[in-house]
């Protein structure tokens, strides 16, 4: 009986140090936060991949104490045949409006269409609303001065110019295309849940921005249109940099985008918690996030490029960019990488190519017949299955056709890695350590987030898929009691018939 009476007390211990322990990392289950999905375009037609190229290839001229999580809704998804993009709501003056923005690590700054824009389209093919920012019309927006200290910072990495007493921007691209304006500060409304608290809370802070005045080519068409850019580049003027230099949040931030048919995603001002995610060094001294890449494999087998070809320097180097739809390798590489893939698999595969691309005519399973890729970077791989750099283009009868995705950029040493290689991943952006993580993720899953830098304590807040805030704590709460209950029901049943 003694024993019994030892085992029972030491299992009620185990169950209150378990309950205790969930509530000191969770603090009071925290909330979890729903974020939108993108809605299917109707009766879309699908693009010829070479109009996609064009457009990714024109865009790339532009790239140019306690803490809180700052999360926000991401729709859209990679695929070029429905959207190919992926974007997010802010909220900007006061009162508050919303603003759709495409999601751009590739670039610095936030900018919207403003009232009395020439060339910004009035509304758009995706599900959202187009909507024009008034400074007039906001109590607390003031125009930026070229002698305030963010336009200084800007004039060094090209992302402001100075015209009369005003702070202003113009960003050009390839075609021809583009968009100019100047920065207003005011108040951006975001979402939050404090470091070690679980309640969810509306919160605020002054930023500068662009105000969108003109924009040509790609950016005034409405079939995929949107209020502005999100940029998230590493300089001064990005929303990142900008709020972690507040102490608003952490110099870190996290997306995970969804690569299903439901698209949509993850984006959080904060680092994503995920035990098998790995980091390389963010290249020094580069205007973008820039990886040093040293090798590619296919199935296994390292390919015989020279590993100058994606050495960082002027105009060549490796770089991470949400703001592209597809992939692009160096010109010198692109060519033994489509070689290795179609020698891997011409025994069960009819090659052919369509409009320029390389694509491949199969019966079987894509998974069961194209290689795994391995990126080799400095202290981290990157493995891409099929789906990561091939896109299917039609499946008829059992037959299905599948294209690369993977481009090149003709006469340039240029490596991008867009949203068709970034989706299904955690990919973090840490600032603060000056480094890039990713793992291979569902990202249709809630995920758990850190609001701590060198701040000697873990404070995790929990984001992602789950429904309301009440529900989800309460579910959180309800899923412990039964795992607690279950185990002291377990070892009191052993313990009365032992």
């Amino acid at each position: 009986m003694a024993a019994r009476i030892t085992a029972l007390m030491a299992a009620v211990a185990f169950v209150l140090v378990l309950v205790s322990s969930a509530t000191k990392v969770y603090g009071a289950f925290p909330a979890s936060l729903t974020l939108g999905r993108v809605f299917p375009v109707k009766g879309s037609t699908r693009i010829e991949l070479r109009k996609m190229m064009a457009r990714d290839r024109a865009r790339h001229g532009r790239m140019l104490s306690s803490l809180e999580a700052v999360d926000f809704p991401v729709k859209g998804s990679y695929d070029p045949f429905t959207v190919g993009l992926y974007y997010t709501k802010v909220q900007l003056g006061n009162p508050s409006r919303d603003f759709y923005v495409q999601i751009d690590t590739g670039s610095d700054v936030l900018w919207v269409n403003c009232d009395s824009c020439s060339g910004c389209p009035r509304k758009s093919g995706l599900p959202i609303s187009i909507n024009q920012f008034n400074p007039s019309r906001s109590s607390s927006a003031s125009v930026v001065s070229c002698t305030s200290q963010i336009c200084t910072d800007g004039l060094v990495s090209s992302d402001s110019t100075c015209s009369g007493s005003g702070c202003s921007f113009s960003f050009q691209y390839g075609d021809g295309s583009g968009a100019t304006g100047y920065y207003v500060s005011d108040k951006m409304h975001f979402d939050t849940i404090p470091g070690g608290n679980s309640q969810y809370a509306n919160s605020s802070a002054s930023i500068v921005f662009g105000c969108g005045m003109t924009v040509t080519g790609e950016l005034t068409k409405s079939d995929r249109a949107v209020s502005g850019i999100f940029g998230l580049g590493r300089q001064s003027m990005s929303v990142v940099s900008q709020l972690a230099s507040q102490g608003v949040t952490p110099n870190v931030f996290s997306h995970c985008l969804r690569g299903d048919g439901k698209g949509g995603g993850i984006l959080v001002l904060g680092e994503i918690v995920e035990p098998n995610i790995v980091y390389s060094p963010l290249v020094p001294s580069q205007p973008h996030y820039n990886l040093n890449l040293q090798s590619i494999s296919v199935g296994g087998q390292k390919l015989a490029i020279d590993s100058t070809v994606f050495s960082t320097s002027n105009g060549k180097g490796t770089i991470i960019d949400s703001g592209t739809t597809l992939a692009y390798l160096a010109e010198a590489a692109y060519g033994p990488f489509v070689t290795a893939i179609t020698e891997s698999i011409s025994w069960s595969a009819r090659v052919f190519s369509s409009q320029g691309s390389q694509c491949y005519m199969i019966t079987s399973s894509v998974a069961e017949v194209f290689p795994q890729i391995s990126l080799n970077f400095e202290e981290a791989t990157m493995m891409l299955g099929p789906q990561d750099y091939l896109l299917q283009q039609d499946s008829v009868g059992g037959v299905q056709v599948w294209c690369m995705g993977i481009s090149k950029i003709s006469g340039q040493d240029m490596t991008i890695l867009g949203d068709l290689v970034l989706k299904d991943k955690i990919i973090i952006y840490d600032l603060a350590n000056q480094r890039i993580g990713w793992a291979k993720y569902d990202c249709s899953k809630s995920v758990n987030v850190s609001t701590t830098i060198n701040t000697g304590r873990n404070n995790y807040v929990n984001t992602g898929q789950s429904g309301d805030n009440k529900s989800a704590m309460h579910g959180a709460s309800t899923r412990l009691s039964v795992i607690a209950g279950a185990i002291l029901f377990s070892v009191l049943w052993a313990t009365a018939f032992s």
